[in-house]
């Protein structure tokens, strides 16, 4: 079986990823990849990450260097482990965290408790006070969500929570039209504003020359994550590239499996199970590189990130928010995160990678990699959790999913979210960033991840 066929076929999902799997410094700033000796985040982040991918985001983010953006990842690792801890200990009055900066990474953490910004200062962020927290945010979002069904509109195609305004942003064609979904949610008009775009976005699935895989039908989408479902093989990819059932060929035609499940409209969710000529590896393929997937921890607001796709290869640009809703012509989508990468038809399916951490699938967006755009990914945590899937992450001699050596609930190929608790060596502790498990980082192991409780 030719090694290139698993590797562009059979490429695997998971989702976003700020991972620093060792004890973090005080501050969420600078600190060179160099330095010192490499901690186990540096080592996921940056030591397996693909000369290609360092390369897309010195071109797409304006970098000087390879390792100005090696430095980048490692803050940005520490700077989401700490907004994690930030946020726990902040409960309720959390209202969100992003990081800026070309290479420092700074962490703005928000609350609406001005008794926290003292604390938030000390553990090395900077605090910014407002009016609302995250859950109302969410809440106000999840108002506009409810009235979308009955008043979508391609005029009004996304809406998404902005932490960085502190509100909830409606993007329009046509402003009227954004209104009129505001009025039918009955959201209080300090908590949403409208921002006017210039085009809708769609779905990126038209066919054009060059192949990650072909559809039944015809179509062309990019394959995104190799996935396994117990002895069953296979990749993650968008629900709009196919329909449970809808047969693929590989890149060369060949045969290659079928979609087993679709979601689409509502998300944008797929896998497909593919058949023994294919191997899945744990690697994003693009010109001839091979990019080394981890984990799939997700990464911040403000986060590099970097897409990969059979029409347009790799380009890299930053997020933009997490919880958004899109309108394409077939219907709304939800839960899925606004870049500032550009994409093109074709990219469809096709993977979000942030260093070597899986984020997402490519959903669609506007625009294109000449004059730049936006786009959307479907999150691949909630998509393995959904349909049970273990990201590929290994080249198939590491141990598999199941119980790590201590004693507890917390296992390996377990999807957890922020929040969620375990048990592990007679402690519990609770989940600071979303992640699927794998092999080695136990709560112990693993503190970036977990919160002793």
């Amino acid at each position: 079986m030719p090694q290139r066929h698993a590797t562009i076929a059979c490429a695997a999902a998971a989702a976003v990823g700020a991972l620093a799997l060792s004890l973090l410094p005080g501050t969420a700033s600078a600190r060179s990849a160099d330095s010192a000796a490499p901690t186990a985040a540096e080592t996921l982040r940056v030591a397996d990450t693909s000369p290609a991918v360092l390369a897309a985001m010195q071109r797409d983010l304006g970098l000087s260097s390879p390792q100005q953006a090696k430095e980048r990842l490692v803050n940005e690792a520490d700077a989401g482990a700490l907004a994690g801890r930030l946020q726990q200990s902040l409960g309720r009055d959390f209202a969100g965290a992003w990081v800026s900066g070309a290479e420092s990474a700074t962490l703005t953490v928000a609350t609406t408790d001005r008794s926290e910004v003292a604390g938030i200062t000390a553990k090395g962020a900077k605090a910014k006070l407002v009016s609302h927290t995250l859950a109302e945010l969410d809440a106000a979002k999840a108002k506009l969500d409810r009235a979308a069904v009955k008043n979508s509109s391609v005029d009004a195609p996304y809406w998404s929570v902005d932490v960085r305004t502190n509100t909830v942003v409606v993007n329009a064609v046509k402003p009227a039209a954004a209104q009129k979904l505001i009025s039918a949610s009955g959201v209080a008009r300090d908590l949403v504003r409208v921002e006017t775009i210039s085009e809708s976005p769609r779905p990126l699935y038209d066919i054009r020359g060059g192949d990650a895989y072909y559809m039944g039908s015809g179509g062309r989408c990019s394959v995104g994550f190799a996935v396994t479902r117990g002895t069953t093989e296979g990749f993650a990819t968008a629900g709009h590239c196919g329909r449970a059932g809808t047969t693929t060929s590989g890149f060369n035609q060949v045969s290659q499996g079928s979609f087993q499940a679709s979601t689409f409209p509502g998300r944008d969710t797929a896998w497909v199970a593919t058949n023994s000529n294919w191997k899945a590896t744990p690697y994003v393929a693009s010109q001839g590189q091979n990019v080394k997937v981890a984990g799939s921890t997700q990464s911040a607001v403000g986060a590099s990130i970097c897409r990969s796709g059979s029409t347009t290869g790799w380009h890299c640009g930053t997020i933009t928010r997490h919880n958004t809703s899109v309108t394409y012509p077939e219907g709304t989508i939800s839960g899925v995160t606004q870049t500032t990468v550009c994409a093109e038809p074709g990219d469809s399916g096709g993977s979000y990678i942030s260093g070597s951490q899986a984020q997402g699938v490519t959903s669609g967006g506007s625009g294109d990699c000449r004059s730049g755009g936006t786009t959307f990914h479907q999150p691949i945590n909630p998509l393995i959790q959904g349909y049970g899937l273990t990201l590929k992450t290994d080249d198939g001699g590491g141990p598999g999913p199941g119980p790590g050596p201590g004693e507890g609930t917390w296992a390996a190929g377990t999807t957890y979210n922020a929040g969620d608790q375990v048990t592990y060596n007679g402690s519990t502790y609770r989940c600071l960033q979303p992640h699927q498990a794998q092999p080695g980082w136990d709560p112990v192991s693993a503190p970036a991840l977990w919160q002793l409780v």
